[in-house]
C-alpha cells in the first residue's frame, strides 16, 4: 500500500484507508469531524463492515494523502463506537437520473421532502 504524503486533517481524502497499529485495514474514511469555529480536529468517521464507527483524534498517529494510521489494536478497532451527534444526511443525487418513469417524475416535479429541510 502506498503511504502517500503527510497532510493535515483538512487534506484527508474521503475513501482513504484506515489502518490499525498492525497495518491491518479496518475501514475507509467517511468524513472528518471538526469544530470549525475553534479550528479543532475531533476525529474521523470510518466506514467499516460493521457500519459507521468513530476514531478519536488521540487514537490517530499518521494522516497522509492515502491512509490514516491509528494506535488501535485490531481488537480495539473492531470495538469502536458509533459516532454520536447530529444526524448526517447523504442525499442520492443520482436518484432521479435515468429513463424510468419514477426518475422522470422526480425531475419534473422535484422531491417534496428535499425542498424544505427546516
Amino acid at each position: 500500500m502506498d503511504d502517500g504524503q503527510p497532510v493535515s486533517y483538512m487534506g484527508l481524502p474521503v475513501g482513504a484507508a484506515v489502518l490499525s497499529s498492525t497495518d491491518t485495514q479496518f475501514g475507509t474514511v467517511e468524513h472528518v469531524l471538526q469544530i470549525p469555529e475553534l479550528d479543532i480536529f475531533d476525529g474521523i468517521a470510518v466506514k467499516t463492515k460493521q457500519g459507521l464507527r468513530f476514531v478519536d483524534r488521540d487514537q490517530i498517529t499518521d494522516i497522509t494523502t492515502t491512509l490514516v494510521r491509528c494506535a488501535l489494536t485490531d481488537e480495539e478497532a473492531s470495538a469502536l463506537p458509533v459516532p454520536e451527534g447530529t444526524l448526517v444526511l447523504h442525499p442520492d443525487t443520482a436518484h432521479d437520473e435515468g429513463p424510468s418513469l419514477t426518475a422522470r417524475y422526480g425531475r419534473l416535479f422535484g422531491r417534496q421532502h428535499w425542498k424544505e429541510l427546516e
